[in-house]
């Protein structure tokens, strides 16, 4: 929260209560606004992994890359938004656009968790980079954050649709849930069509219309259930290890669906996904262990930076999330 406030008076020049006062003497706070912002990060930075994997993951409809941007709706707590979110070599330029700009600063902080954008990435790679079999990435591309989420549930259940399939085939997935379940939003600028649908929304899914095998229809039933009932509770801001253990307790959901969750939708900084085929291969590249098990006790030079570990390993990779799109407007819209 310090770093939050400290973030929006570098930025405005005001402090968060003095920005809502302004707000809401000088504008109806219901009437939709679109402002374009700066936002700093600790240097150094590298978009490549950051960018590229946010765009080429993206659920058409509710993502897309355009204009050298990512850009994504947003739920918030008064309404709803859209973000545009461009990489510029001293900071990320941020075009929000809001249903009600109370929801300002909300939009603000969740687009910096997207990013993670407070990261200290001269730290992280200080260790990292001691190892060495991991030196010579860091090296290569320093300063790489882990892709995160602005809404937890939501990546739990893209988590699930992910399992065992590829990137396109989750997408398909996602977008077909996006458009049955999701709630329309306008969008002037763009291709986006809705706001992801909520557990509670999807909680009136037919299982049998997932496009799936059986097993992972149950499994993604009793997600929906456990997040629609709170059961299940996915806060930025909660307990990492009680999650993994609500997580790991739901039929069908193993190591690197809790770990992938817990690494980019709880913001977990230590999260390994050992089972990660991606990770895997990498780390047999390397001349690392490539049993999970294995790699999971190498991997605890690394701690308590592993998530940022799976970054390095992921870049040896000639996989789209390593890039950014250079069409003007990637297939993900």
């Amino acid at each position: 929260m310090r770093t939050f406030n400290d973030t929006v008076r570098e930025v405005f020049a005001l402090t968060p209560s003095e920005l809502r006062a302004r707000a809401k003497t000088t504008v109806d706070p219901r009437t939709q606004g679109t402002l374009v912002l700066r936002l700093p990060f600790r240097r150094p930075l590298c978009p490549d992994n950051l960018f590229g994997h946010l765009a080429a993951t993206a659920v058409p409809g509710v993502e897309e890359w355009r204009d050298g941007a990512y850009r994504r709706t947003l739920r918030l707590p008064r309404g709803h938004g859209i973000v545009a979110l461009r990489p510029t070599p001293d900071h990320v330029e941020c075009r929000l656009t809001l249903s009600d700009l109370r929801d300002l600063t909300t939009a603000i902080s969740r687009c910096r968790w997207l990013l993670d954008l407070d990261a200290d990435p001269v730290a992280v790679d200080a260790q990292l980079g001691a190892d060495e079999a991991l030196a010579p990435l860091v090296a290569k591309s320093p300063g790489r954050r882990v892709p995160r989420t602005t809404d937890p549930p939501e990546f739990a259940v893209r988590a699930v649709l992910g399992q065992q399939v590829s990137t396109a085939a989750a997408r398909t997935h996602a977008a077909r849930l996006v458009a049955a379940h999701g709630e329309p939003v306008e969008d002037r600028e763009g291709g986006l069509t809705h706001l992801f649908p909520t557990p509670t929304a999807l909680a009136e899914l037919d299982p049998a219309a997932l496009a799936m095998p059986r097993s992972r229809r149950a499994t993604m039933t009793a997600l929906i259930t456990a997040l629609a009932t709170g059961d299940l509770e996915l806060d930025v801001g909660g307990d990492w290890e009680h999650a993994r253990a609500q997580l790991a307790a739901l039929p069908g959901i193993g190591p690197w669906t809790v770990e992938s969750v817990a690494m980019r939708a709880l913001g977990d900084p230590d999260a390994f996904v050992a089972t990660d085929l991606g990770v895997r291969r990498a780390a047999e590249g390397l001349g690392l262990p490539a049993r999970p098990a294995a790699l999971t006790a190498r991997a605890a030079a690394w701690r308590p930076w592993r998530a940022y570990a799976v970054q390095y390993l992921w870049s040896t990779s000639d996989h789209p999330i390593n890039r950014i799109p250079t069409a003007r407007t990637s297939d993900a819209s």
